[in-house]
Order: C-alpha cells, then sequence, then structure tokens
C-alpha cells in the first residue's frame, strides 16, 4: 500500500467537524509563517491570485468531472 492510499483511508475515517479543525489549523499554521517570514507578506496581490487559482484548479476538476 503506498502513501496515498494509506492517507486516503485514514481520510475517510474523518467527520466534518475534524475536516473543518483541519483547515483551521492550517489557515492559522499559515498567518504564523507568515508573522515570522515578513518577505512571505510583501509580494504584490496578484501573485497570491495566481496561487489560489492554480491550487484550486483539480480539486474544482474532481468535484465536476463525470464518472
Amino acid at each position: 500500500m503506498g502513501f496515498m492510499d494509506w492517507m486516503d483511508s485514514k481520510t475517510k475515517n474523518l467527520e466534518g467537524l475534524d475536516i473543518g479543525l483541519l483547515k483551521l489549523s492550517v489557515f492559522f499554521f499559515t498567518l504564523m509563517l507568515a508573522k515570522l517570514w515578513a518577505p512571505l507578506l510583501s509580494l504584490d496581490w496578484y501573485w497570491y491570485a495566481l496561487v489560489f487559482v492554480l491550487a484550486g484548479i483539480k480539486p474544482t476538476y474532481d468535484v465536476f468531472k463525470s464518472n
């Protein structure tokens, strides 16, 4: 069993609250990184928008693709 298969089997045990708390922890970890490493916040807004769009392409595709 590969790592991704193992992770898929583990995430099936998570409930909605668990996933929400995980997202919240990632959000605050990112805020902490931005606070500790100031150059991260010195980028122009469009770089953040670009990363947002690029990171959302595959999940959006997976949601809307037909089986």
